[in-house]
């Protein structure tokens, strides 16, 4: 008996019991006196000690799309600002901090940078600028020197950062000369600069992957039915667009043997009928990879009919700029955690990205277009100290948890006032992301199998709970 009791002993031992799960949760209050401040553990309850709060059932057998990441562009100005004004020290840390994990990094996984100059850029330039707009259609001046000036040196160091950063690529206009106006500003792509311009693509690609740079998305045109009147900006319509999809860019990368994905529409909410018009088309839906969806116009609501009519489809949010236009902290944090990391991703998101990732104290640098766009973090150009703005805080609830290859699983959109979305790791952690909208605390019980939690939010405030 002895020598059984002792067997049993070392059994135990060798193959301890499963430890139950804990709760951890990090909050940021609206009030800023939490900012992603880490809570202490709590252990599991049973289900007779959650009785009568407001449940949040996670169902880990409802499976959704599959996460690429959380992130914001690395534009001209972002750039231009990290290389000149922050020390090779401070630089380090800084790109370490958006795009690492160490020491509670946000660990960025995408960005966004633009195919020659948006608004915010410190001059207007293409890749192919000729002498007086001269048509180049063997593209004999097309060059990658503005880019590797600053952006694509930011991105590689990002890259060394994390190695599984997923770079998108966006145009704000095709070159001067193959539009018809004449100029970056305003105007369409000539019909017969279709064929040089899916040229133009794949050599831009091609070259970015020489020098270091992957294309892992690209859409053709930021905003298409935008024309600003003071930065580079090109109007194309839905059925013009399916038709240098399936007719010139795919052939193109079928002849180049380029994998990079590309993405329609890459502008508001507010006009779903333009991406379902060009994935009406036999041969463009063939070669799309999916949709970009942009936030200044319209509702989230948005993206879910066209998820459904096209489950085939990658969905990503690809830019949303806080701004002085909403400049109170708990408004405009709220609005981003329930519209952009809750809403879209469950509207079928796989990413979502932030328009700048960083600018300085006075906005920019810009040369048009938005004159108070918040960025993820503001760089003091005279000092190189940094702020973390709202949007740095909201994305950093989902960032910092959420990681590269998660699945959206099940979980209630609304109990109350709180909103929800969960995801499971390739580990097999869980991550829940709860806003509480009301003017009240809220304490509220999270079910997943047999664990259950109880979980407790201040008003006005977003908690990302893990087990």
């Amino acid at each position: 008996m002895r020598a059984f009791c002792t067997t049993l002993a070392a059994l135990a031992v060798a193959f301890p019991a499963t430890a139950a799960p804990k709760l951890r949760a990090w909050v940021t209050t609206g009030d800023k006196t939490q900012l992603l401040a880490a809570q202490p553990p709590s252990d599991a309850v049973s289900a007779k000690a959650v009785e009568g709060l407001p449940l949040i059932a996670i169902d880990a057998k409802e499976r959704h799309q599959s996460i690429v990441g959380f992130g914001a562009s690395i534009t001209d100005a972002s750039a231009w600002l990290i290389q000149n004004k922050l020390t090779p020290t401070q630089r380090d840390a800084l790109l370490r901090e958006l795009f690492g994990r160490a020491n509670g990094g946000l660990g960025f996984s995408f960005t966004r940078v633009t195919i020659g100059a948006s608004d915010f850029s410190l001059d207007h330039y293409s890749l192919d600028d000729t002498p007086n707009g001269a048509p180049d259609p063997r593209l004999e001046h097309f060059s990658l020197k503005r880019p590797e000036e600053y952006v694509f040196p930011t991105v590689r160091a990002a890259l060394r950062i994390n190695p599984n950063l997923k770079v998108m690529h966006s145009p704000w206009s095709a070159p001067a000369w193959m539009k018809t106006t004449g100029s970056l500003i305003q105007g369409e792509l000539k019909p017969e600069s279709y064929p040089v311009y899916a040229d133009f693509f794949a050599r831009y690609i091609k070259g970015a992957a020489k020098l270091g740079v992957p294309t892992d998305y690209l859409s053709i045109q930021n905003e298409p039915d935008f024309e600003p009147d003071s930065y580079p900006g090109m109007r194309w319509k839905p059925e013009d667009r399916a038709r240098f999809f399936g007719e010139n860019l795919a052939p193109v990368f079928r002849r180049e043997k380029i994998r990079t994905k590309v993405l329609d529409w890459d502008h508001n909410w507010d006009q779903p009928r333009q991406p379902m018009t060009v994935l009406a088309d036999p041969k463009a839906k063939a070669f799309l990879a999916g949709v970009a969806w942009h936030c200044y116009a319209g509702d989230v609501s948005a993206q879910a009919p066209v998820t459904a009519a096209h489950p085939d489809k990658e969905i990503f949010l690809t830019e949303c700029s806080g701004g002085e236009w909403a400049p109170k902290f708990d408004d405009s944090f709220s609005w981003m955690v329930e519209n952009l990391i809750i809403g879209s991703t469950r509207g079928g998101s796989r990413g979502v990205l932030m328009w700048n990732l960083a600018l300085d104290e006075k906005f920019g640098p810009h040369k048009g277009g938005c004159g108070d766009c918040r960025p993820v973090v503001t760089i003091d150009s005279k000092t190189g100290a940094i702020t973390r703005t709202q949007e740095y805080y909201a994305f950093g609830h989902a960032s910092r948890f959420v990681k590269p290859g998660a699945t959206r699983i099940g979980s209630p959109a609304k109990v109350g006032d709180l909103r929800t979305v969960a995801f499971q790791n390739p580990d097999g952690r869980r991550v829940l992301l709860v806003l509480n909208i009301g003017a009240a605390a809220a304490d509220f019980a999270i079910s997943d199998g047999g664990n259950h939690f109880k979980g407790s939010l201040p008003a006005r405030s977003a908690g990302t709970f893990t087990w």
